[in-house]
């Protein structure tokens, strides 16, 4: 099989062929003792791998790659010129590491702009705001917005107290549980506002830990409903309104932002490969995106996937021949320290992703977990292909999710070794195998 890796712009995927099982009616001749006796003889290169990525002469390499592209190139928001200049870095990089068939994937991307953008509070005494403008928001009129604020802490006290929304500018000061249950605060909390007759809405960041950042994000807009401004704040300033709001304390803000969509605009997926001699026709997908939101550096979300994508080619290049698409893997949660990964597929499929990941017990990270789905890889998954996605340490993640915060200081070198390492053993072994996993 091939191994191809890919930097999608944004969410759009590659329109690939898939390949042919090589044994009939997608049924294996073999035995799973059969799989599993040639899972363990890859043993020796899994640990020529490791050994290469994480203590060798590796060590250390996609951490200065990445570091060198995000120095120098900053942000990169969809739409931006920062991106398509890293998007042409990285066509040269990849070439420059003689890796096969690189080419450039012509997409259609969103282009939004956040603008100027700020939040005062008039009253009861002045305060500036941090905000962020969230993803595909509109703008204010150039006077801005001057209301006073209603504080709620969820779409249920909203409704209760709906009658009191119109003409105010929302403000959700609801807990964090955790980012799958809360984000739909910051996704659909313009639209619930709008509902209401509220003139804008600005929600707490949704983050596990605050020193005073706003943490930016898509929204989106529901046809039928009116168009609102909105953007998120600290959690510091929405527990503080949250506060003076059950004191019976009036507030005022003014909300100015020059946010504007744009029509679509041309940009690329990059693509490299390692062609297999034997069934090269079939494919093992290693991704990560390179774009990226326009604050800090878009070096955790998601440059260190893409660059850990990317240096397991180098890895597998390095050291072996790689002999319709098998498995695809996306990382984008982070590359910090891995515990494991997480797959979707059939039963058998795990049972193989299982034995494939006994080969890391050199680095004591062999979990096989459920929901491997990832959105640059659904596309795939849906047609039954199996997926996978990076597992690590999520402690800190949304520490740093979306926010300025999200710069090189976030990462550890050592932390991506390992992560890279993971990476290359599982792709390898699973594009060398005699035979694709079986599909759902």
């Amino acid at each position: 099989k091939f191994l191809i890796f890919a930097y999608f712009g944004v969410v759009h995927l590659l329109s690939l062929c898939s390949g042919k099982p090589i044994y009939k009616n997608d049924v294996s001749k073999r035995t799973f003792q059969e799989v599993k006796e040639e899972i363990a003889s890859y043993g020796d290169i899994a640990k020529a791998i490791i050994n290469l990525a994480v203590y060798g002469k590796a060590q250390n390499r996609s951490y200065e790659r990445l570091a060198l592209l995000v120095d120098t190139v900053g942000p990169r928001l969809s739409g931006s010129k920062n991106l398509e200049k890293a998007i042409q870095i990285m066509y040269q990089n990849l070439q420059r590491d003689g890796l096969d068939n690189v080419h450039l994937e012509p997409v259609r991307i969103p282009h939004w702009e956040r603008g100027e953008e700020s939040a005062v509070m008039l009253e009861p005494r002045t305060h500036k705001i941090a905000m962020l403008g969230l993803g595909s928001s509109i703008g204010t009129p150039p006077e801005g917005i001057t209301a006073e604020v209603l504080v709620v802490t969820s779409f249920d006290e909203l409704q209760r107290r709906a009658s009191e929304a119109r003409g105010k500018i929302v403000v959700y000061n609801q807990p964090y549980i955790n980012y799958s249950k809360t984000v739909q605060y910051r996704t659909q909390g313009a639209v619930e506002a709008a509902k209401v007759g509220a003139l804008a809405s600005l929600i707490r960041s949704v983050a596990s830990f605050s020193i005073y950042s706003p943490h930016t994000g898509i929204q989106e807009y529901q046809d039928g409903v009116p168009k609102i401004p909105t953007a998120c704040i600290t959690v510091e300033d929405a527990e503080m309104m949250s506060r003076m709001a059950a004191n019976g304390i009036k507030i005022v803000i003014q909300l100015k932002m020059a946010a504007k969509t744009y029509p679509d605009t041309d940009s690329f997926n990059t693509v490299a490969e390692i062609t297999g001699s034997k069934y090269p026709e079939q494919v093992v997908l290693v991704s990560g995106h390179l774009d990226s939101w326009d604050v800090g550096q878009g070096a955790m979300d998601d440059g260190g996937g893409a660059f850990i994508s990317w240096e397991a080619l180098s890895l597998i290049k390095d050291l072996v021949n790689v002999s319709n698409y098998s498995l695809v893997m996306e990382s984008d949660a982070g590359t910090f320290l891995p515990t494991g990964l997480q797959f979707t597929g059939s039963e058998k499929a795990r049972a193989i992703m299982e034995e494939v990941m006994s080969l890391l017990q050199p680095l004591n990270i062999t979990q096989v977990l459920s929901h491997g789905e990832g959105t640059d890889i659904n596309f795939w998954i849906q047609a039954g292909v199996p997926g996978a996605s990076l597992l690590d340490d999520l402690y800190k993640y949304f520490f740093f999710h979306h926010s300025h915060g999200d710069t090189m200081t976030v990462m550890d070198p050592k932390q991506m070794n390992v992560a890279a390492a993971v990476w290359a053993v599982v792709s390898y072994v699973v594009a060398d195998m005699e035979e694709m996993l079986p599909r759902s």
